[in-house]
């Protein structure tokens, strides 16, 4: 793997969507761009915004990524590592900052909302984080001359980002922090991913059985929680399936390995 590199440009490019939160908070322009977001994302149907905002919730993302523990699992890795150091600074960043979320600013009905009534701790996005963070995490962990096909990752987080508005639970600047807090968290998890041996990451060791063990219990989570909007309850039984069939497929190595 000495062929991933991270460049000064990587590390300061986050930079530049904190900026622009930044701008927008202190521009006095969240309330007006909050509106007229979540406005425009309208001429989409909810389904489709609670389905890229279900790619930024922990369970669902591990479980469409779920299948690299046979097809790359240092990418797998990477991802989870990324995941693990966002959840930690989000959960770090969202009490420090504890700012209102827009239900707990605007008046009742006068923007579309999904799902629970949510109304503090908004910055940054935690889904938006998340999304950024896997997506750069499986950016960073590809070798430099494989990462350009990969850039399709960081259009899918962005409109993970996006969905957060469309829903009604997020501010432009809460988008814009997660999105450059999220491309750190997946930089450091693609960095410890490379610490990883690649008999480490054999089907029979420890580790890829651990991750098979993470799978069992986002299974039983899926099939028991409403993964932030009822909406997505039939992705969630199709994401279970998912990673009930990688599972199988996983025993079979196993089987493989041993006999």
């Amino acid at each position: 793997m000495s062929n991933q590199k991270f460049s000064v440009v990587n590390w300061l490019l986050p930079l530049l969507p904190i900026g622009l939160a930044c701008g927008v908070y202190f521009g006095d322009l969240q309330t007006s761009s909050f509106l007229a977001i979540n406005r425009l994302t309208q001429i989409a149907p909810d389904n489709v915004w609670a389905f890229l905002t279900y790619l930024g919730n922990g369970w669902g993302i591990f479980a469409i990524a779920f299948p690299l523990l046979l097809l790359a699992p240092r990418f797998l890795s990477a991802g989870i590592f990324s995941g693990v150091i966002s959840a930690i600074a989000s959960s770090v960043l969202k009490p420090f900052f504890d700012l209102p979320r827009p239900a707990g600013v605007l008046a009742e009905g006068s923007f579309h909302r999904l799902g629970d009534l949510l109304l503090s701790k908004a910055f940054p996005s935690g889904h938006t984080l998340t999304a950024f963070a896997i997506a750069s995490a499986l950016y960073f962990a590809s070798s430099n001359n494989k990462r350009s096909p990969l850039l399709w990752l960081f259009i899918l987080a962005s409109l993970v980002g996006l969905s957060r508005i469309a829903v009604g639970a997020h501010w432009l600047p809460d988008v814009l922090a997660g999105a450059g807090v999220g491309l750190w968290c997946g930089m450091l998890g693609a960095k410890l991913a490379q610490f990883l041996k690649e008999g480490q990451l054999l089907p029979n060791k420890i580790w890829p059985r651990f991750i098979a063990a993470g799978g069992v219990v986002a299974i039983f989570a899926l099939f028991t929680q409403v993964i932030d909007l009822e909406l997505n309850q039939p992705v969630q039984y199709a994401s279970a399936g998912l990673i009930a069939i990688t599972l199988i497929l996983f025993i079979k190595a196993q089987v493989a390995k041993t006999a």
